[in-house]
């Protein structure tokens, strides 16, 4: 079935997985992309520069109604929000860079050892949840640090900035407000690169398909964020994440 000379049937797994992957989002605010890494790496097959690629063009449209919204709400921190910005956009070229100069299948299994790496550290915040409160630090090192595995793994920027900042003890809607405004920029920076180190073909399709999914599950991810508890989604989508990823280590290594 084609839609403007669009498989629809082809797309449908990338629907699915923006759909999926939106809806956790919703709820914790992060973990997009690497769910959605995740799942085409994993079970789809994706090599990793290309599914990080398509990740950081939907996160284009995301992030921006995200930081927008922010920026309405005053829960940006001026402050961090510079602190994180320039590391971030510095660890990100340099993590697309290195994704788009390694094989991709030498490098798929240390993505995917990564992204279950990122299932445990959640499932092992939701256990712990709620987390003792500190003073945050490192902030551009996390930054540095977090662009280059957001890159580089397809996602990661929110569950590794945002999860150690909210552990370090500073405010919750400072926190998410920045780290996902700086996400928008962050995107726009690894988008760019991608595109200069790939191009534009085989992104199309799916790509149009993640962005259906995504804002196809917009409305139910803030319900869910409403019903659902912290603790409860970091436990579901850490033995998600892990699960996923230790096949396709398994498939990959196999």
């Amino acid at each position: 079935m084609e839609v403007f000379g669009i498989d629809l049937v082809e797309i449908a797994p990338f629907i699915a997985i923006g759909f999926a992957a939106q809806i956790v989002d919703g709820a914790l605010g992060m973990a997009f992309g690497v769910i959605t890494s995740t799942l085409m790496v994993g079970l789809l097959g994706v090599p990793p520069a290309l599914a990080s690629q398509r990740v950081h063009l939907v996160e284009c449209f995301t992030t921006a109604t995200s930081g927008i919204s922010h920026l309405l709400h005053r829960n940006i921190d001026g402050r961090l929000f510079v602190r994180l910005l320039i590391p971030g956009v510095i660890g990100g070229l340099l993590g697309s860079y290195a994704l788009a100069s390694i094989d991709g299948d030498l490098i798929k299994p240390l993505v995917l050892l990564y992204l279950a790496g990122i299932g445990i550290w959640l499932l092992v915040r939701g256990l712990l949840y709620p987390p003792k409160l500190r003073e945050a630090k490192h902030v551009r090192v996390l930054g540095l640090v977090g662009g280059f595995l957001d890159a580089a793994g397809g996602g990661g920027w929110g569950p590794v900035v945002t999860s150690n900042l909210l552990i370090q003890g500073a405010e919750p809607r400072k926190v998410v407000g920045t780290v996902n405004s700086v996400e928008f920029l962050l995107t726009l920076t690894i988008s760019a690169s991608f595109i200069f180190h790939l191009g534009f073909s085989h992104i199309a399709g799916p790509t149009l398909g993640l962005i259906i999914g995504g804002i196809t599950a917009a409305p139910f991810g803030a319900w869910a964020a409403k019903h659902f508890s912290p603790k409860l989604m970091l436990v579901l989508v850490g033995i998600t994440l892990s699960i996923t990823s230790a096949y396709g280590i398994w498939t990959a290594w196999g």
